[in-house]
């Protein structure tokens, strides 16, 4: 793809989920003259805010933030949507002068933005059909440890309640004899932008102290809450927004009648995993300066280490 953005306008942080992106990326735009892109597959929707850990109300004053907030609770939201989304506003951003700090925590919906989309194979009706009576008769939970058997890695980064990506990874090895984590390793040629990237990380068990942490901060915060107003809408949750991770654990709970505090462990449980299946993709993204950060420290102490790293990109 042509673009106008030289390489050292566009700036991909990256990193697991409560790594500590949200906190450096704001001063790293500032000392870039930058504008934030959101890559996040569930900070797309409106009103989905503590659960999805949005940037607050002053972050979004001090720099632009693009990609939050695009789209209803109630519709679905494709990586072929984001990445055509994300195109208009980097070009709406070069157009002014101003460079891109593009925040990832998607990692489907980064590579679709640098590398382009997935090309799997087309839907097979039929075989959707048989999918989804299996999953009315045994429930979408059946067809996630199906999917575990097939392909452990997706099964992983899915929930179990997200049928609609468990349908298209079992249709993808149906019909290719394949895995589609296998599919999607195969991303290769030239980026559609030329970039940057700077990787956060740190030692698992800080990592996952920090994950336990943010999930009890956002109860705290009202997540329970904000899940039985978004189930009040006169518009019932997508699939894929039912699936969000935080949402899926606290519908269940609400629905079944089971209690909130195992719904909220479970959180942390599979917020875990998907930090490893994060860990995992980013490893696919070349040339990543990361920066190691300490236990009990947080990632806008490290801006002039990471402004040293992109010198050095």
């Amino acid at each position: 793809m042509d673009t106008p953005l030289a390489r050292r306008q566009f700036v991909v942080l990256l990193g697991c989920t409560a790594v500590g992106k949200s906190a450096l990326a704001v001063p790293l735009a500032e000392r870039l003259d930058a504008e934030l892109l959101a890559v996040d597959s569930m900070q797309v929707y409106r009103r989905m805010d503590i659960g999805t850990a949005k940037p607050g109300a002053d972050d979004r004053r001090r720099v632009p933030h693009h990609l939050i907030d695009v789209a209803e609770p109630s519709e679905a939201f494709s990586a072929a949507r984001y990445v055509a989304a994300a195109d208009a506003a980097i070009a709406d951003v070069s157009s002014r002068g101003r460079s891109i700090v593009a925040v990832a925590g998607t990692p489907l919906y980064l590579m679709a933005l640098l590398y382009g989309l997935f090309e799997g194979p087309s839907a097979d009706d039929a075989l959707r059909t048989d999918l989804r009576r299996r999953a009315a008769e045994q429930g979408s939970a059946a067809l996630h440890a199906e999917l575990a058997r097939i392909d452990p890695a997706a099964a992983a980064r899915i929930h179990p309640n997200d049928l609609r990506r468990i349908e298209r990874a079992l249709e993808v090895h149906r019909l290719t004899g394949r895995t589609i984590s296998e599919m999607q390793r195969q991303w290769s040629g030239p980026p559609r932008y030329e970039f940057r990237a700077i990787g956060l990380r740190r030692d698992r068990e800080d990592q996952a102290h920090r994950i336990n942490a943010r999930v009890r901060k956002m109860v705290n915060a009202g997540l329970v809450d904000e899940v039985r107003r978004l189930l009040a809408e006169p518009m019932p949750m997508s699939e894929q927004a039912r699936a969000a991770l935080g949402y899926a654990e606290i519908i269940e709970a609400l629905e079944r009648g089971t209690p909130i505090d195992d719904a909220i462990e479970a959180i942390k449980i599979h917020t875990r995993r998907f930090a490893k299946s994060q860990r995992t993709w980013f490893r696919r993204v070349p040339n990543v300066c990361w920066i190691d950060l300490p236990p009990d420290r947080e990632s806008d102490a490290f801006i002039d280490a990471a402004l040293d790293a992109l010198r050095s990109c």
